[in-house]
């Protein structure tokens, strides 16, 4: 495991993988006699997609989700054997690939059906299909057990657009689709699912239209005689505020890295975040009154001022204008502003009038841009606030260039 002090540039993420663990099993609450399956995709979160699943499953989730084949192989790459989702159709050249993967797509057009079909029927023995989520002990198995055949059958999950128009087959499309699926000798239909544009805003009127089609159409499959086992709508954000759309199943992400999905959204379940962005100072110069710092001396010395500078920037995830909205960075657990634009590499902070600066200030001074230091703590959401974005965005645009060390691990 790589220690900061190792790190040729001072800055790095710590992911703390007790707090994932955690928020899963916190996500598991919300949502009993319903599975969690874990939303892995964008590197975690930007937490690291690996360290991420392993530590959801520590927490009791049963599948995992990406959204692109690319991280379905990091996933199996690094040792992962859990069933994972699919959440999109790939092109449909990759569908050796979704099995070699041993993935459970997400459908919702009849090429894609077709074409998976196909490649299952041509490759001779049949490739084992995907592992089944296990049931939590609280949710009770599906009626009727699969028959042999149906055993042996590669898992799919049919999605449906009830309203977000992103994917998904229109309900009226649903049924000839589950035909399709049941009807093949290669398939089999686990799961039907959707998603909800308004989940996080409290009494929007799409959410209600949403659910009222998916129900329409779980019940036209029912009448068919089609009942996926595995039902499922909700993302973080509905799974706590929308009892009725947790079904048999709920899709975390967001609240499994303890971000809220939006201000206030699940502020009283006890989520911890768990990734902090730190770096340390490399180099500390006195200004004097009217002084400019960064690109296009957008920032101008109200006073003398000590000047911070710390070698992470809008390259490794910072957002650009981060100084030019008031954002913070906390020194010695005091919050202190980053001024000026960011650059691409390199930040600057302003840590006050010289002579008032703690001694204990220096070059090598851990500064924390994300999380705890102290008393204090700066969450994504309130970068968020501060640039008219989301939480989600924050973090997963933290680059590659940022270190992940893994913290905690006792489970």
């Amino acid at each position: 495991m790589v220690s900061p002090a190792a790190l040729s540039r001072p800055v790095w993420a710590e992911i703390d993988v007790d707090a994932i663990a955690h928020n899963t099993r916190v996500m598991a609450r919300v949502a009993p006699s319903t599975r969690v399956c874990a939303v892995v995709k964008a590197d975690g979160y930007g937490h690291g997609s690996v360290t991420a699943a392993r530590a959801a499953l520590v927490g009791g989730a049963s599948m995992l989700a990406v959204a692109v084949l690319e991280e379905a192989a990091e996933l199996r790459a690094g040792g992962i054997t859990a069933p994972i989702l699919l959440l999109a159709e790939p092109t449909l050249s990759a569908v050796d690939m979704v099995i070699e993967l041993a993935v459970t797509p997400v459908v919702y057009s009849l090429a894609f059906v077709d074409a998976l079909d196909s490649a299952l029927a041509r490759l001779s023995p049949r490739p084992a299909s995907p592992p089944s989520p296990p049931s939590p002990p609280s949710v009770p198995s599906p009626p009727s057990m699969p028959s042999p055949v149906a055993a042996v059958r590669w898992p799919v999950h049919l999605k449906v657009d009830t309203g977000m128009h992103r994917v998904g087959c229109r309900p009226t499309e649903a049924a000839a689709l589950a035909q399709r699926v049941t009807a093949s000798a290669s398939l089999r239909l686990d799961g039907l699912m959707t998603h909800v544009a308004t989940g996080d805003i409290a009494g929007h009127p799409l959410l209600d239209a949403q659910l009222a089609r998916f129900e329409e159409t779980v019940a036209t499959l029912c009448a068919l005689g089609v009942s996926p086992p595995l039902v499922h709508v909700a993302n973080s954000a509905t799974a706590i505020r929308v009892p009725g759309a947790r079904y048999s199943m709920v899709r975390c992400g967001i609240a499994l890295y303890g971000i809220e999905p939006a201000p206030g959204i699940g502020a009283d379940l006890g989520l911890k975040p768990a990734l902090r962005l730190i770096g340390r100072i490399s180099r500390l110069q006195e200004l004097d009154a009217g002084e400019t710092v960064s690109y296009g001396a957008l920032h101008v010395c109200e006073r003398p001022s000590m000047v911070a500078t710390v070698p992470i920037g809008y390259a490794d995830g910072i957002p650009r204008n981060l100084g030019l909205v008031r954002g913070e960075a906390l020194v010695n657990g005091r919050r202190c502003p980053i001024v000026g634009a960011v650059t691409m590499d390199q930040l600057m902070i302003d840590l006050g009038r010289p002579g008032e600066v703690e001694p204990s200030v220096a070059v090598g001074t851990e500064v924390v841009f994300l999380g705890r230091q102290g008393g204090d703590e700066i969450s994504a959401n309130e970068w968020a606030t501060l640039l008219d974005t989301i939480g989600y965005e924050i973090t997963t645009r933290i680059g590659p260039r940022v270190p992940r060390i893994v913290v905690g691990g006792t489970g």
